[in-house]
């Protein structure tokens, strides 16, 4: 009897090695840092304050490294392959430093005699962090560059050949790191194909997996349309692929696009399967959202005021016409609010055509106004729209009555957008999705976003904002 072979790929064991080894020393050298910087460099005065002993520093510095890669461990921060983009690495990496250093400095503070220097304590906050994220960035682009230069291991069966299947198509290659690669399709029901479907991978219908299984090394499969398959049918596959040794994973397909918000609950004794609470539901979660606006909204006002300032002149010099532009757009709950930007088509763009999108090379965009779209500088007054509570810094982005009452009409789950307040930026606009881009591809990451909120993604989705300018026109 043949048995089916299982793969072994050790890139990912290398690389999360390499990620210990190099978080170990660069949590090291970060502590090293704080100390030097204290007792060494002259840039802090002592104060009569003697020299420490260094053997208590090194020997501290080495028990709060171990301290730190059992947090990252805890934390998966070493679980490969990683993907994706570095800043959305960022808030679980500080997040980690500063349980690693709080422990640490309490460690340190319990040692009484001698005593380590509260200076070099406050100090590695900073130092550790920063050297943990230069280290981190180094190591990641590394990956990125190995796994380009890496032939893909894993050959994926994808059931399924629309839109999903097409969506997973494009993110297996592009995402190197996971180094897979699509060796066949299966047709689900009588789904229309997805142009990313390469037609010559295309098997024909699900019941010819079976045969392809025992005939091909396949490492994994993955359901695209499981909305398209029975029970017993997934059963099935299920066992076929644990007979091949293959692993199984499945897109969710709960009511069409949850993944997560899923709540059940017993009544009388029956199970009930229902649609839970979106976070942003819940009280604090929204208080605490709110305070990251307020804040938010100072900060930004007061940095962006001199470019606010700036533009206001060019465009009063360059276009006859207001400096800021009022428009009607659709917020919390469908409630109707004025948003504010900075001018940048000219005087009655809209009077010939009625309310349309911006296109590449809009015609009806002054010069500058193209430059202020590009980088988003337009949006800046928009932290007032934040700071009156009309806005979010981070949510669904605000569409136009006109469009809303089009696309509630046209578009499945397009209203489920408006449970929240709308952001001045979001994950579908950090992602792409904005102009003349897919409705329907918007509403999934703008759902999704809703469905998993959190304080860390509203920070990685600001920082992603500094860098999209795709398609903003």
């Amino acid at each position: 009897m043949v048995f089916p072979v299982r793969k072994r790929d050790t890139f990912d064991f290398l690389t999360s090695t390499a990620g210990v080894i190099a978080d170990a020393a660069g949590v090291y050298a970060g502590f090293m840092l704080a100390m030097w910087i204290r007792f060494f460099s002259g840039w802090i005065p002592l104060h009569g304050e003697s020299l420490p002993p260094m053997f208590q520093y090194l020997v501290g510095a080495a028990v709060a490294t171990v301290l730190f890669v059992l947090i990252f461990r805890a934390m998966d921060l070493y679980r490969r392959p990683q993907h994706g983009h570095f800043t959305e690495k960022l808030p679980r990496i500080v997040r980690g430093c500063a349980y690693g250093l709080v422990i640490s400095t309490a460690m340190a503070f319990a040692v009484r005699n001698p005593p380590f220097s509260r200076v070099a304590m406050i100090l590695s906050f900073f130092t550790v962090t920063l050297v943990v994220l230069i280290e981190r960035n180094i190591l990641f682009q590394c990956e990125r560059h190995w796994a380009r230069h890496q032939a893909a291991k894993k050959n994926v069966v994808i059931c399924g050949i629309g839109p999903i299947a097409g969506q997973l198509t494009e993110i297996l290659s592009r995402e190197h790191r996971l180094r897979a690669k699509p060796v066949a399709y299966f047709s689900v029901g009588d789904e229309t194909a997805d142009p990313r479907v390469p037609a010559d991978l295309v098997r024909g219908p699900m019941n010819g997996i079976p045969d392809f299984l025992g005939a091909n090394d396949v490492d994994e499969v993955i359901v695209a349309n499981p909305s398209g398959l029975t029970h017993a049918q997934l059963v099935d596959l299920i066992i076929q692929c644990e007979k091949a040794l293959a692993d199984f994973q499945m897109v969710p397909d709960i009511f069409g696009v949850l993944t997560s918000r899923v709540d059940m609950q017993m009544v009388g004794g029956i199970p009930m399967l229902g649609v839970g609470k979106w976070p942003l539901d819940y009280f604090w979660n929204r208080a605490r959202k709110r305070a990251e606006d307020i804040a938010g909204a100072i900060v930004g006002l007061i940095i962006s005021a001199p470019i606010i300032a700036i533009a206001a002149l060019v465009i009063r010099k360059t276009s006859p016409g207001p400096i800021f532009y009022r428009q009607e757009r659709c917020g919390e709950r469908g409630k109707v609010f004025n948003i504010y930007k900075l001018r940048t088509m000219h005087c009655d763009a809209e009077s010939q055509t009625g309310p349309v999108w911006a296109s590449p090379d809009d015609p009806r965009r002054t010069r500058f106004g193209t430059f202020l779209r590009k980088y988003n500088l337009d949006e800046l007054p928009q932290f007032w729209n934040v700071l009156t509570g009309e806005m979010s810094l981070v949510g669904p982005r605000p569409e136009r009555p006109h469009f809303v009452e089009q696309f509630k009409e046209d578009i499945a789950r397009y209203m489920w957008r408006h449970v929240s307040k709308p952001g001045l930026t979001g994950w579908a606009q950090v992602n792409g999705l904005r102009g003349q881009t897919s409705i329907e591809d918007r509403i999934s990451y703008d759902l999704f976003y809703l469905e998993n909120w959190s304080l860390s993604l509203d920070f990685k989705i600001l920082i992603r904002t500094l860098f999209s300018t795709k398609n903003a026109y």
